[in-house]
C-alpha cells in the first residue's frame, strides 16, 4: 500500500514546482513510511509524488515513480494486483523487467494496450500514469473503489492525491467546505461519491479511469459494471452446483491474497465472513494464522469477542484481543484528520485501534469486508423484501403499532429495531430503505439554520440513487437493494473507513469477498440462494457449513458498532456537552443551535437513543474547529529531494 499524488499543468507559462509535490507527498507518509520518490517531466508539465509501504519485492528496484525501459511512461500506484504474475508471463518476451513488483507489470501492459490495460487488472488500486509521448495523464481506480483517488482543478492545473489532506498542501488550491453536500452527510454519515465535503474536490469513480490531456481536456470512462439478474430473468442454478462454485471461488480469492513478502494475518470479528476467511487461511498457510479482534466495555450488545475466541480456537490461530473503553474518544481528532473531514461511522474508533494493534505484528491483514454486500447479509434485506409482500393498508396499520412501542435502552435492542422498522414500513422501497439506514430523515431540514437551508435549496433524500435508477429498474427488490448498497454504503462508508484507519497505521488490508470473479458470479445468482426467507447469506453458509462453528453459523447479525448510547450518557456525557453546548461552537454557521441542544438533552435524559446522530454532530464540530490548521504546510525532511 502506498500514497500517491501529483500535478499536471496545462499552460506553458508555469511549471510544476518540486516543493509543491513534496509537501503533498510528505502529508501521506503514514500510507508509505518505507521510502519516497518524486518525478518531474523535463518540460515541467507533470509531477508525480510517491510514498511506499513495501509489500511485494522489498528491494529499491520496485520503488516509484517507476518507468518503462526508455522513461516515456511513469507510474505511481497504490494497491495490489492479484493477477500480476499471469499478466507478466504474457509480457516477458517483449519487455525488460527490472523488478518483481506488480507495479512494473502495469507499466508494460499500458505500453501495449494504453488505457485498455486498466480493465485487465484484477485487484485493488488507484494509480496515475504520465505518458510523455502522448502528453497525457491517466488516473484510475479499482472496481469496488477500495483505494481512493481525489482531484481538484483550477484554470491551468489538475492536482490529485490518495487523500484530500495532501491537496491542502498545494499553495494554488483553496479548499472550502461545501454546504450543498451537508444534507447528504447528515442523512448518510458520508458524502456520496464522486462529490466530497469540499468545493471543487471530486473522486475518480470506482471501475473508472480519466484521461487528462496537456491542454486540460478531461474524459472519464467506465471499464466495468457489476451485473445483477433482471427480475423476470433469473436463471435457475442448482444449489449443489452453486455451493461448490462459491466455495471454490472464495478459497481461490483468499489464496490470491496470501501473496506477500511481509508477514500477514487477519481481522477476526467472530462473524460469518471473517471466520470463513480465517478458516480458509488456516488450511492454506503452513503456520498458525495471526488473528486480531476487538471488544467493547459498557454494553454487551456490542461485544463479539466470545465468538471471535471460539473461531480462533477452532482454527488454531495465534489470537490477540483488545478491549475498547470510552477513553477511545481521545481519537476523535485523529480520526477526523485521517478521514479528511467529518465521518458518521463511529466504528472507525475500533477499526483504527484494531489496525494499530495488528500493525504491531503484521504488515498485511485480510478482512471479511464485502461479504454482507455480496451475499445479502444485513437483516434490513429480508425486512425490506418481506415488507414488499405485505398489502399497503396492512403495512400502514402495522407501522403505526410498531412506531408506538416505547424507547429501548440502546439502538440494538429488538424493540428499537422494531420501532425503526415500523416508522418506515408504509414508504416505497427505496424511501423505506433510506430511512432505515439514515441518521437524520424526517427532521433533516430542521437541523439546519434558516440561512443555510435557503442556500442549499430543497433536499433530495434519494439523490444518491439518481444515477442508478435506470440500471435498477428491471431488478427484483433484493437486486435493487444489493445494487444500491454495493454502489453507496460499501463504497462511501465501509471501504473508506477501512482504508483510512488501516493506512493511518501503515497496514495493508485485503478483502477476499471483493474478488472480481467471486463478485461477478454471486451477483448473478438467483435471489433465493442468497436470501432464504429471513435466513441471510444462505448459499455462503451452506457452502462452508463444515468449516464454521455451529454457534457462528446460526448467530444473528450483530454488526461492528460502538455503544455510543451508553457512553454518551455516562463517561462521555461531559465531553458531549463541552463540544456541542459550548458558547463558541462552530456548527452554528450551518446548523440550528436550538435543534442540536434539544438532541443532546433528549439523549442524555434517556428520552431517545441518539448516539449515532450525536456522533455525526461531534465529528462535524471537530472538523470545523480543526480545518484552519490543516492548511499549514507540513515540514519537509532535510533530505527531501527524493529524486
Amino acid at each position: 500500500m502506498c500514497g500517491i499524488c501529483g500535478e499536471l499543468r496545462f499552460g506553458r507559462d508555469h511549471r510544476v514546482a518540486a516543493e509543491d509535490v513534496l509537501h503533498m507527498r510528505e502529508t501521506l507518509e503514514h500510507r508509505g513510511p518505507d521510502s519516497a520518490g518524486l518525478y518531474l517531466s523535463d518540460d515541467g508539465r507533470a509531477g508525480l509524488g510517491f510514498r511506499r509501504l513495501r509489500i511485494i519485492d522489498l528491494t529499491p528496484n520496485a520503488n516509484q515513480p517507476l518507468a518503462n525501459e526508455d522513461g516515456s511512461v511513469r507510474i505511481v500506484f497504490n494497491g495490489e494486483i492479484y493477477n500480476y504474475r499471469e499478466l507478466r508471463r504474457g509480457l516477458e518476451g517483449r519487455h525488460q523487467f527490472r523488478s518483481q513488483s506488480d507495479t512494473e507489470v502495469i507499466v508494460h501492459l499500458y505500453e501495449e494496450k494504453g488505457a485498455d490495460a486498466i480493465a485487465e487488472l484484477d485487484g485493488m488500486f488507484a494509480l496515475a500514469i504520465w505518458d510523455e509521448r502522448k502528453q497525457r495523464l491517466l488516473l484510475a481506480r479499482d472496481r469496488a473503489g477500495k483505494k481512493p483517488l481525489f482531484y481538484a482543478r483550477t484554470g491551468d492545473q489538475l492536482v490529485f492525491a490518495s487523500e484530500i489532506k495532501a491537496l491542502f498542501q498545494h499553495p494554488d488550491l483553496t479548499l472550502e467546505p461545501d454546504p450543498a453536500v451537508f444534507p447528504s452527510y447528515f442523512l448518510h454519515g458520508y458524502v456520496p461519491s464522486p462529490r466530497t465535503v469540499y468545493k471543487g474536490v471530486r473522486q475518480i469513480e470506482p471501475a473508472s479511469y480519466a484521461i487528462v490531456s496537456a491542454d486540460g481536456a478531461m474524459s472519464e470512462h467506465r471499464y466495468w459494471q457489476l451485473q445483477y439478474p433482471n427480475r423476470e430473468a433469473q436463471t435457475p442454478v442448482s444449489p449443489a452446483d452453486a455451493r461448490t462454485r462459491v466455495r471454490h471461488l472464495v478459497e481461490q480469492a483468499v489464496a490470491r491474497r496470501l501473496v506477500s513478502d511481509v508477514p500477514l494475518g487477519a481481522f477476526l470479528s467472530g462473524g460469518v465472513d471473517s471466520s470463513i476467511v480465517v478458516g480458509i487461511m488456516s488450511q492454506q498457510m503452513s503456520s498458525p494464522v495471526k488473528t486480531f479482534s476487538i471488544g467493547f466495555e459498557g454494553d454487551p450488545a456490542f461485544d463479539e469477542t466470545s465468538y471471535a475466541r471460539e473461531a480462533a480456537q477452532r482454527f488454531g490461530t495465534d489470537h490477540t484481543e483488545f478491549r475498547v473503553t470510552p477513553s477511545a474518544f481521545d481519537l476523535v481528532e485523529k480520526l477526523v484528520w485521517h478521514h479528511d473531514g467529518p465521518f458518521g461511522d463511529a466504528s472507525a474508533i475500533p477499526t483504527y485501534i484494531v489496525s494499530k494493534l495488528t500493525r504491531e505484528h503484521v504488515t498485511v491483514a485480510l478482512t471479511g469486508d464485502g461479504g454482507d454486500e455480496l451475499f445479502a447479509g444485513y437483516t434490513r434485506f429480508p425486512a425490506a423484501v418481506s415488507a414488499e409482500r405485505i398489502p399497503a393498508p396492512v403495512r400502514r396499520v402495522l407501522g403505526m403499532a410498531l412506531s408506538a412501542l416505547p424507547e429501548a435502552s440502546n439502538s440494538r435492542h429488538p424493540v428499537a429495531r422494531a420501532r425503526r422498522f415500523g416508522q418506515a414500513l408504509s414508504l416505497p422501497l427505496h424511501e423505506r430503505m433510506t430511512r432505515w439506514i439514515s441518521l437524520f430523515y424526517d427532521d433533516l431540514e430542521g437541523l439546519f439554520n434558516p440561512d443555510c437551508l435557503q442556500s442549499i435549496g430543497p433536499i433530495d433524500r434519494l439523490g444518491y440513487l439518481r444515477g442508478y435508477e435506470q440500471a435498477m429498474a428491471p431488478l427484483s427488490p433484493l437486486g435493487q437493494l444489493l445494487y444500491s448498497n454495493y454502489s453507496s454504503y460499501l463504497l462511501n462508508d465501509l471501504l473508506v473507513k477501512m482504508d483510512r484507519c488501516s493506512m493511518a497505521n501503515s497496514l495493508e488490508t485485503r478483502s477476499p469477498f471483493l474478488d472480481r470473479e467471486l463478485t461477478e458470479y454471486v451477483a448473478l445468482l438467483p435471489d433465493g440462494l442468497k436470501l432464504d426467507g429471513w435466513r441471510t447469506k444462505a448459499i455462503l453458509k451452506d457452502a462452508f457449513a463444515d468449516l464454521l462453528p455451529s454457534s457462528i453459523q446460526t448467530r444473528g447479525k450483530m454488526g461492528f458498532g460502538v455503544p455510543l448510547d451508553t457512553w454518551l450518557r455516562g463517561d462521555l456525557r461531559e465531553y458531549l456537552q463541552d463540544m456541542l453546548l459550548a458558547p463558541d461552537v462552530r456548527y452554528t454557521d450551518y446548523l440550528s443551535r436550538r435543534r442540536v441542544e434539544s438532541l443532546v438533552r433528549a439523549h442524555v435524559s434517556g428520552q431517545a437513543n441518539l448516539g449515532l446522530q450525536l456522533w455525526t454532530l461531534l465529528t462535524f464540530e471537530v472538523w470545523l474547529r480543526l480545518l484552519a490548521g490543516w492548511k499549514r504546510p507540513v515540514p519537509l525532511p532535510v533530505a527531501s529531494a527524493g529524486f
